[in-house]
């Protein structure tokens, strides 16, 4: 079995005397999609937000490719390779596409001015990579669908190296084209080996684009499970209940 991207082994997070995340263990391999699921509450956010390096693991370790590492801050977790696509993307709106994608780590000239023929270079590189037919390069963000902000979002972490990549509702609040847009931004990302985590209400994004699926209930795992494996009632059994799935064995794949 082939040794994860990423893993978390028995990490566990409180706010005092509320557990959030208790003892959980997930791992991410290349080329793969991992849903997480659960009720607001269930501990997804909080469990990746310590992955992201916004807050710190009370127990519990993280490896990276099975190299144990610490995850202090988000800069730490971006220089290994992990990032972050918020539900909001975090954009600013009146700068275009360039601009957003070098945002805090701008290319400067050797006289220290802003080289923005490299930026452009280097986005169009990048655009190229994930959506050909990305042209929008020197218009204000706002002026962009949500399918093209998607695509700048998930650009600028795929150009500074993301190996792994956490999306948090990515399609919510679009209409059926940008979701079809994103759906093949997230295949392609697939195919060029990238691990992703996409973080879902969403039961026909989650069965579309994932190749497995965990739910969490009350800051644990109720179980992971092959997504190809589990039917729509059987999730929302785990997500209401915490009711694992008759008849249909865990998948854990923790790997080396």
């Amino acid at each position: 079995m082939s040794t994860p991207l990423v893993s978390l082994h028995g990490v566990s997070k409180a706010f005092g005397g509320v557990h959030a995340v208790e003892d959980v263990s997930l791992a991410v391999h290349a080329g793969e999609v991992l849903a997480l699921l659960g009720h607001n509450g269930a501990g997804k956010s909080t469990l990746m937000k310590m992955l992201a390096g916004a807050y710190p693991l009370d127990a519990g370790e993280v490896r990276i490719e099975g190299r144990p590492v610490q995850i202090r801050t988000p800069a730490d977790a971006q220089a290994l390779g992990v990032e972050t696509i918020y539900q909001t993307l975090a954009l600013a709106d009146n700068l275009d596409a360039v601009a957003n994608l070098f945002l805090g780590r701008e290319l400067l000239t050797r006289y220290a001015t802003l080289d923005d023929y490299a930026m452009e270079a280097a986005a169009r590189a990048v655009f190229r990579r994930l959506n050909p037919n990305f042209h929008n390069l020197r218009v204000p963000v706002r002026s962009l669908s949500g399918g093209q902000r998607q695509v700048v979002a998930i650009s600028r972490a795929v150009h500074f190296n993301a190996r792994v990549l956490i999306m948090d509702e990515p399609c919510a609040a679009l209409g059926p084209e940008e979701t079809r847009m994103v759906y093949e931004l997230v295949r392609t990302l697939k195919s060029q080996g990238v691990g992703i985590i996409l973080i879902s209400h969403d039961m026909p994004d989650v069965f579309a684009l994932s190749d497995r699926l965990c739910v969490m209930k009350n800051g644990r795992t109720v179980g992971t499970y092959r997504t190809a494996e589990v039917d729509e009632d059987a999730v929302l059994g785990m997500i209401i209940a915490g009711r694992q799935p008759a008849g249909v064995a865990p998948c854990v794949r923790m790997g080396g």
